[in-house]
């Protein structure tokens, strides 16, 4: 009996070593990230039988528990891609509010500037001093314009760096957890260490796109990014990446690589930070870019007009002050064709009409049972009517596309952008002072303003959108949207938050380490040690009378 009563010691004495090491590793690492709570499972041991009674044999550890909720691992990872998300579109439309709140105002106010020069001409027609203020206050103004667009560039440069970075770091996350997968798979998939890291990475990939994750019985989970692309199955990974942007390269694409086949992705869908840059890029950013370009544009062609209405001083009719809206500096890169077009047609695009510009951006498609569909980026379709010639498209709003060179194919697409890179060649042509047409009529002499009161009052017309709008209400409008929209994800961005907090609280209550509750399962696991060891010192005492009777 001395020798069960031993062995029950020795076995009591292990069971409590054990608790007292998994409490320890709760404890040690109650700040890790990651990582999941383990409970010890405490069970007994086979009874023996002396006669007929049974007798118990001592306890063993089963088992060690890692205390995991898969549905709140879920509503956890949910949360982050929602919150990282917001914050992604929140930071990003505040920089670019800002932009527009201190660089950007020097727009409107060098048009106001080169409104009010324009009046002192109309009071002074023949100052040449004052001419060259006006021409002077022009160059300011186009700067300025200049300098918002490469603003603008810069923005989709850094977006698109972003991007980049991002999916970089989405690959090292892809082929860890492959890594880890096949780990597990040769392990016998319950190592708890590989499992919180497994876990770990897959909430880091969270923060990046929406995942959705497929456990395996061995252990290893595959991934899918977005809900369309298995980015990770079992030990295998598929690697992310960007290409040049089809149809303008400056807008990179997302795609999908696995050996020799690629995917093209839609960024904007997968939510998370790659979703947000996406959707900040091509709807944002290209669309204030556009408006840019609606504002240069409106801007050269009334103030070209103005001038071609009046007489300088030397009685010639009035030359371009700003650059033609048709000319080659400008109307660059207004249309993209999509590689898997089929024919070989090279479009350009005339401005005809820069009050019916709408800064939208058009998908042109050609079928020869529907003919040429324009498509603005509301869903408006229209029918574009062909020429006699069969080399010009009329009918879009305000401008017409021509087909330069070869033929257009049935299927074939373009993305059409009139305003694009406007606000770039956007530059003030006439250089001589007397060459502003402040006059009404060439037989009046210098001292008429007429054409120069003409060109002071265009501060108040309401020329652009269709009659609805000013030059300044182009820019502002743009400048009033982005607040707004960034004022809606400062909303979007405080919802979010509380959502993962929600998230997060729920799965430490039940994964992570009370720090409290180890202490008392420390004390409690440490008295059932010494418990256990002082049956083996009764044991040994019983041991040593039966010796000395015997003796």
């Amino acid at each position: 009996m001395a020798s069960d009563l031993l062995n029950i010691a020795r076995n009591g004495v292990q069971t409590s070593q054990a608790q007292l090491a998994v409490t320890s590793n709760n404890i040690a690492n109650a700040n890790t990230v990651g990582y999941h709570r383990q409970v010890a499972t405490q069970s007994s041991l086979d009874s023996f039988q002396a006669g007929n009674i049974s007798f118990g044999s001592g306890s063993y550890i089963s088992d060690v528990k890692r205390i995991y909720n898969d549905f709140a691992a879920r509503e956890l990872r949910i949360g982050q891609t929602g919150l990282s998300e917001a914050e992604t579109k929140f930071s990003k439309l505040s920089s670019l509010d800002q932009l527009y709140s201190q660089s950007g105002k020097a727009v409107p106010s060098g048009l106001n500037d080169f409104y009010a020069q324009l009046n002192s001409l109309a009071d002074l027609p023949d100052d040449l001093g004052v001419r060259s203020t006006v021409l002077s206050s022009a160059n300011n103004l186009a700067n300025s314009v200049n300098q918002m667009q490469k603003s603008l560039n810069g923005e989709m440069s850094q977006t698109n760096d972003q991007i980049k970075g991002i999916t970089d770091r989405i690959n090292e996350l892809s082929s860890a957890i492959g890594s880890i997968n096949r780990e597990l798979m040769e392990s016998g998939g319950d190592d708890s260490q590989l499992l919180d890291r497994q876990d770990a990475l897959i909430q880091e990939l969270s923060l990046y796109a929406e995942v959705n994750v497929i456990p395996l019985e061995t252990g290893a989970k595959s991934v899918m990014l977005g809900g369309s692309v298995m980015l990770v199955s079992g030990e295998v990974s598929m690697q992310v990446g960007t290409k040049q942007g089809d149809p303008f390269p400056q807008e990179p694409q997302l795609i999908a690589t696995s050996g020799d086949h690629e995917i093209k992705l839609s960024g904007a869908n997968l939510g998370g930070q790659l979703g947000a840059l996406f959707e900040y890029r091509d709807e944002t950013l290209v669309s204030a870019q556009q408006e840019l370009g609606q504002f240069a544009l409106g801007v050269a062609d009334a103030f070209n007009q103005a001038q071609a209405n009046g007489f300088d001083l030397n009685g010639q009719v009035g030359q371009n002050i700003f650059t033609d809206i048709n000319d080659p500096l400008i109307s660059a890169g207004r249309v993209g064709a999509l590689s898997d077009n089929t024919g070989s047609a090279n479009l350009s695009v005339d401005i005809s009409n820069t009050g019916e510009l709408t800064g939208s951006t058009y998908q042109l498609d050609f079928t020869t049972s529907g003919g040429y569909t324009l498509t603005d980026d509301k869903g408006n379709e229209t029918t574009l009517t062909l020429n006699a010639a069969g080399d010009q498209l009329t009918g879009a709003d305000g401008f017409s596309i021509n087909i330069d060179t070869g033929t257009v194919a049935d299927g074939d697409s373009f993305e059409i952008r009139p305003t694009a890179d406007a606000a770039a060649g956007f530059k003030v042509e006439l250089t001589d002072p007397e060459g502003i047409a402040a006059a009404g009529s060439s037989t009046t002499g210098a001292g008429d303003n007429t054409n120069a009161l003409e060109m002071a009052t265009l501060s108040e017309a309401q020329t652009m959108n269709g009659g609805k709008s000013s030059f300044i209400d182009v820019y502002e409008g743009t400048k009033l949207e982005i607040g707004s929209q960034t004022k809606g994800a400062e909303t979007r961005l405080a919802s979010a938050t509380s959502v993962f907090q929600q998230a997060e609280s729920r799965v430490q209550s039940e994964s992570g380490v009370n720090l409290d509750e180890e202490a008392a399962n420390l004390l409690r696991f440490q008295q059932s040690y010494q418990a256990s060891a002082r049956i083996m010192t009764t044991s040994q005492q019983i041991f040593d009378t039966l010796l000395s009777a015997v003796n």
